[in-house]
């Protein structure tokens, strides 16, 4: 039997349209496509509040090849509060895996009801929430604004955030939850995952002035992280939480620094917000190069613009990345915080100062002197702080 003759006319016009679609879904879908779980790279950024892991959040969150949440484990922590943090470790733990591996359904524990990409914690921050195949408010390529995004996506079904963690090749989670290293050794070892920590640290006096500025919105987690069965703590006299983010924060360097388990070599990079404030783009780069990612133009051009702002932010924006003076945001406890609270976190914090590079320092005169460097420079430290892994103080 002959087949129909097809004109060249018809021909042209078969091979326009399939351009047309596949331009149409170049356009749609952006630079990635459906990645399968051995290739994709898992970033935790493992931070503690107030320590500019919002700012790094972001870093990660417009770049075009990566799924990022803000926190997922805050669902945890709302459901079961009345726990303390290392009790709630195991469920945190087991939280982040499932998100690592793209598998919504594990919020089924804690928010059974939810139905709309709105129902997870602070959805609009992440641009690939924003962008397709969960919400066309921005191209994949774009950087986002959560005000856009939020009258937008909002109401977007809750499992277009699985179809869209599949299609990147980076899945990014933020978190503030974990106090050791130690519980993260099964994740490092799971073969399913592909993980690399990023642990962010700041000079504790610049946390200390940024979280009296978020009183309120810290109460619940104060309360977990002191162990209060429930009750929420606004003030905190003795500085109590600063203490034990200190000593988080020695735990999780030591272990990765002086004797490393040799699953986590090459797995791990300690990030100091100041010397990100300092040199913003030759930091990124390499914090770009750890996990595999590039900067881009569109994106170096986003992070100078963000880092060179004229203020410091006000109290409203104090959960948000809006353009700023890092370099004087960084220093800016310097003049905010009378001398005698500086020196009663550096007697709490004193093995944090010393292991992190923080020089301290003995009078108002020297805390007020911006000549004064207090950033040392990084290099091999070989102090050990007994007391990190020692009981809890009362």
């Amino acid at each position: 039997m002959r087949l129909p003759r097809v004109s060249s006319t018809a021909v042209t016009i078969l091979l326009l349209a399939d351009i047309c679609f596949l331009l149409f879904f170049v356009y749609w879908s952006g630079p990635s496509s459906p990645v399968g779980s051995e290739e994709r790279v898992h970033v935790l950024v493992l931070s503690s509040w107030r320590s500019g892991s919002s700012f790094v959040g972001q870093l990660f969150s417009q770049h075009p090849d990566v799924f990022y949440l803000m926190e997922p484990a805050w669902h945890v922590w709302v459901a079961l509060s009345k726990g303390s943090a290392s009790a709630l470790h195991m469920a945190v733990r087991d939280l982040v895996r499932s998100v690592f591996l793209c598998d919504m359904d594990v919020f089924d524990a804690y928010m059974p009801w939810r139905s709309k990409l709105s129902h997870l914690f602070q959805w609009a921050v992440s641009r690939a929430l924003c962008s397709p195949p969960a919400c066309s408010a921005f191209p994949r390529g774009a950087i986002s604004s959560e005000a856009v995004c939020k009258p937008l996506c909002a109401r977007r079904p809750f499992s277009l955030a699985q179809e869209a963690c599949r299609s990147y090749s980076h899945v990014v989670l933020k978190e503030v939850r974990f106090f050791n290293l130690q519980v993260l050794y099964p994740l490092l070892r799971d073969p399913a995952l592909n993980l690399r920590i990023v642990h962010l640290v700041r000079d504790p006096r610049a946390v200390l002035r940024s979280r009296e500025r978020s009183v309120l919105e810290l109460a619940r987690d104060n309360g977990i992280v002191l162990g209060t069965n429930g009750t929420w703590v606004e003030a905190d006299p003795g500085l109590r939480v600063v203490r034990e983010v200190c000593r988080s924060h020695v735990r999780i360097a030591e272990a990765a620094t002086l004797k490393p388990p040799p699953f986590l070599r090459g797995r791990y990079r300690l990030v100091r917000f100041e010397d990100l404030a300092r040199e913003p783009l030759a930091e990124i780069r390499a914090l770009y190069a750890f996990v595999g990612l590039s900067l881009t133009p569109q994106l170096e051009a986003w992070i100078h613009n963000i880092t060179h702002g004229s203020g410091l932010g006000s109290r409203l924006e104090a959960f948000e990345t809006t353009s700023r003076n890092a370099l004087n945001v960084s220093q800016a406890w310097r003049h905010a915080l009378p001398f005698a609270k500086i020196r009663r976190v550096q007697e709490l914090c004193a093995g944090a100062l010393q292991l992190l590079g923080y020089r301290p320092v003995s009078s108002q005169d020297e805390q007020r002197d911006l000549a004064l460097d207090l950033v040392l420079p990084r290099g091999p430290s070989s102090f050990s702080w007994a007391s990190s892994t020692a009981h809890r103080a009362p």
